[in-house]
């Protein structure tokens, strides 16, 4: 079956410039990510698979590297939106929040939970305090999460029922070991809950560079049970994909892993759902560019 192109949506993808110097990871160390990545090098791709509009996700904690996404997406026509970073252990955080959102291309706030060395951050107070103000001004949360931050994952929807979160990545479960548990019933509790959906994303980077659509297929089906297709949004976490084989190889596994689905189920998980969270109340382009995306 054929995903629909016009409709279609990368859910999450990142741009940078190695010299602005406010990546804490970047060192020559990551190989192929240690170089700049623009608009120009992501829309042969996007053209290839007929996809139209991509949401641009933070891959720095600093408030400059999310203006600095903002702008690229301001001239970037493909890009729908941005979710960018806000010091949420700031006193202000919650009137940064609002004040971030005054820009519409801004659709949602990230912190890099996976990097922060107190597994409890995401249930401290002055947390839950900047994640109202998150949720006050229309704003979506993704949580970037490793597996053994679900259960405070859970404490943090608990505190805010009306919050929508997504998961990125599905949480990175332990492909490369094919370790299923406790990831499974955790990542479960997590998708019982109404107001999450999840990234069908970096799953690829998780199951190392000579991954196989079996090494995926029990982890995406789980997902698949889980979510359903229209709490599931499908991304290709590019440029980071290029570490293992590379954005084509992704999205045509993707696509066979998801091809026993309806044509409307498909178009959920390959750009509905990423529409309806991030853009339903806040993106400006709610529509594909005429003659979408450009090399």
């Amino acid at each position: 079956m054929t995903v629909p192109g016009p409709s279609s949506i990368d859910a999450h993808q990142h741009f940078w410039r190695v010299e602005r110097g406010d990546y804490a990871w970047m060192t020559p160390e990551v190989g192929v990510l240690y170089q700049d990545y623009g608009p120009s090098n992501l829309a042969p791709m996007l053209a290839r698979h007929r996809i139209a509009r991509t949401i641009l996700v933070q891959a720095a904690e600093t408030e400059a590297e999310t203006a600095y996404l903002l702008d690229v997406a301001a001239t970037t026509p493909f890009v729908a939106g941005v979710v960018g970073w806000i010091d949420m252990t700031a006193p202000d955080a919650a009137d940064a929040a609002a004040r971030a959102a005054s820009n519409r291309l801004l659709v949602g706030v990230r912190p890099m939970v996976q990097d922060i060395a107190d597994d409890d951050w995401l249930v401290r107070a002055d947390v839950s305090a900047a994640a109202h103000g998150i949720g006050r001004s229309g704003l979506v949360f993704d949580a970037l999460v490793f597996p053994r931050h679900l259960s405070r994952v859970l404490v943090f929807l608990d505190r805010h029922p009306h919050l929508p979160v997504v998961i990125d990545h599905g949480a990175k479960p332990f492909i490369k070991a094919g370790v299923l548990d406790p990831w499974r019933a955790d990542i479960a509790a997590i998708g019982a809950r109404p107001t999450t959906t999840c990234k069908v994303s970096g799953l690829v980077t998780e199951a190392g560079d000579d991954w196989t659509g079996a090494d995926l297929r029990p982890y995406v089906e789980h997902l698949l049970d889980v979510f359903g297709p229209s709490r599931l949004m499908w991304g290709s976490d590019w440029p980071v994909v290029e570490r293992a084989r590379g954005y084509d190889a992704w999205r045509h596994a993707a696509v066979e892993l998801f091809d026993g689905l309806s044509r409307d189920e498909q178009s959920a998980i390959f750009g509905g759902t990423a529409a309806r969270v991030y853009l339903g109340t806040r993106g400006r382009r709610l529509e594909p560019t005429s003659s979408g995306p450009q090399p």
